[in-house]
């Protein structure tokens, strides 16, 4: 069976978890904690970076956009309706565009700093930069966040799916970063009640209920987080 190795709290390993969960795919979960830099792993990706995918016959691809035009290319052009990139060329720049946004973007600007100071360095030790959360870097963070899901509420209100008409890869980026900020009930829902119901919709669907029944080693997850009609 396929090997994909990931972390719980990666956005990009999640984004590539829910690619395989609605394509109908089963694979090998590796957790891989990427600060202890194992020699085995650097060995598949030498950029030392999530996810990694690893196929029956021991061919290596890693990164999320690889793996997704790898997965679209191979197996999504089968599914007609259910694929999750259009056939307009200008719909699958849109996809690309929203994708990337969430995964490059947002996790600049809010996903990789927040799970370093609350999950990764809680997991590390001093020598790997373990240690105290720094309290300017969450503050930035946060206030970021209020932005991005402004921008989400925009798109989510605006269309039937982020990137048109049908779910998309665009959707399934974007859950998979809501999802981590959601865990650490990073997100003031009241504040965002369109936003809200186009997540009710993605966490409603089979391919998140692995994600919704995950846990954190240490870290309790927000109440509401498994709940579907939160």
């Amino acid at each position: 069976m396929p090997t994909l190795y990931h972390h719980p709290m990666s956005s990009a390993s999640r984004f590539v978890r829910l690619i395989l969960a609605e394509y109908g795919f089963q694979t090998d979960l590796v957790e891989e904690q990427t600060w202890e830099k194992r020699r085995e792993f650097l060995a598949l990706n030498p950029a030392g970076t999530l996810p990694v995918y690893v196929d029956d016959s021991m061919r290596v691809l890693s990164g999320a956009n690889v793996l997704l035009e790898f997965l679209d290319e191979t197996h999504g052009v089968l599914k007609r309706e259910r694929r999750l990139l259009a056939e307009d060329p200008f719909q699958r720049a849109e996809i690309r565009r929203l994708t990337e946004w969430f995964l490059v973007k947002m996790e600049q600007d809010v996903t990789r700093p927040l799970t370093r100071e609350r999950v990764y360095k809680l997991q590390m030790t001093p020598a790997q930069g373990g240690g105290a959360p720094d309290s300017k870097v969450l503050r930035t963070s946060r206030a970021n966040i209020r932005q991005h899901m402004k921008y989400l509420s925009w798109l989510a209100g605006s269309r039937t799916w982020l990137a048109g008409e049908r779910l998309s890869y665009a959707d399934l980026a974007a859950a998979a970063s809501i999802s981590v900020m959601d865990y650490l009930g990073e997100i003031d829902w009241q504040e965002t009640p369109i936003a809200k119901e186009w997540y009710q919709r993605l966490k409603s669907r089979p391919s998140f209920r692995p994600l919704l029944a995950e846990r954190i080693r240490g870290i309790t997850p927000v109440s509401h987080y498994a709940d579907l009609d939160f």
